[in-house]
């Protein structure tokens, strides 16, 4: 029978993870004490959190605990990123039933490290409770290095839309696991590997911002959608053009068919990519890492090509 966290107390359990965890640079007093310290030089630091819950979120017959760990770290640091901050620390909770095989929190505490560790962040403390199913909540923490926070509210008419990263892999990658079977269509691996660890564009949040973005935010919920909150805080529309989207159709296209999908709608509605959509003025070059997908106009919503899109994205109530 595996090793499960009933077996171990509390300090046991801690003492197996807590060395596998990455210390970042700005870190202070890590874990150990009832709260971490943490270094802010510019004087202001970007805070977000995320959860992610289990068969919900993830299975444990799809994703590793390092997987699971590399993920919940990923999609609070391409938060951070999308305020055009650099990542500093984050601080994770942990619920887990007393069934859990100590080794899968181990790989956690690993997937962990493993995203943060090459930003140099540092996973500074967090909590352990038992509970029905698995949930590992994040906090994330940024710094902004005396610069100003790029808002989802200042993108204006006449700026350009524009995107660092990847769409549709992740949304692909899922329909390949929900799928079952052997997928050996060329492309499948990529895009069952950005569903488990994806790869979000952390420089480019803030080159974006020393770039003059006018606004940003990470595509977490699919493109139309979270292009849709830049326009409604912004009070703009937004118009997609389907022809700077084709090669990431095109990418898709052969796995879609195989899966009977539509790569289309993993482009435009799937999520968890990670990539940062941001819109700059135009007339002036925009940063290496983003490429342009759309225009800002007057006016209110998004369109692709003019028109209105059928399609929505994610949504985590309504479907």
């Amino acid at each position: 029978m595996p090793e499960t966290v009933a077996d171990l107390s509390e300090s046991e359990l801690l003492a197996r993870f807590v060395p596998r965890l990455s210390a970042g640079r700005q870190t202070l007093h890590g874990p150990g004490d009832d709260a971490a310290v943490v270094a802010v030089p510019s004087g202001s630091i970007v805070v977000t959190s995320d959860v992610l819950v289990e068969d919900r979120h993830f299975r444990r017959d799809w994703s590793t605990g390092v997987d699971v760990g590399w993920r919940a770290a990923a999609q609070n640091l391409a938060d951070v990123a999308a305020m055009g901050a650099r990542p500093t620390s984050i601080v994770v909770a942990l619920v887990m039933p007393r069934d859990l095989a100590v080794a899968w929190v181990v790989e956690l505490a690993e997937g962990l490290a493993a995203a943060c560790a090459p930003h140099d962040v540092g996973i500074v403390g967090g909590d352990l409770s038992s509970g029905r199913e698995i949930s590992v909540a994040v906090a994330a923490f940024g710094e902004l290095d005396g610069a100003a926070p790029v808002l989802r509210s200042g993108a204006r008419p006449g700026d350009r839309v524009a995107l660092a990263g990847t769409l549709g892999r992740s949304a692909a990658g899922l329909t390949a696991l929900t799928a079952g079977g052997e997928v050996v269509v060329e492309g499948a691996e990529v895009a069952v590997a950005t569903y488990r660890r994806p790869e979000p564009p952390l420089l480019a949040g803030p080159e974006a911002a020393r770039a003059g973005a006018t606004a940003m935010l990470d595509v977490s919920d699919g493109l139309l959608r979270d292009a849709g909150r830049i326009a409604s805080a912004s009070g703009v529309a937004i118009d997609l053009d389907p022809r700077l989207l084709a090669p990431d159709v095109e990418a898709l296209a052969e796995l879609a068919e195989e899966l009977g999908a539509d790569a289309a709608s993993w482009v435009l509605t799937g999520g968890e990519d990670h990539g940062l959509l941001a819109t700059f003025p135009a007339g002036h070059p925009l940063p290496p890492s983003f490429r342009r997908i759309g225009v800002v106009g007057a006016g209110c919503g998004v369109t692709v090509d003019g028109v209105a899109p059928d399609l929505v994205g994610w949504d985590h109530f309504g479907g």
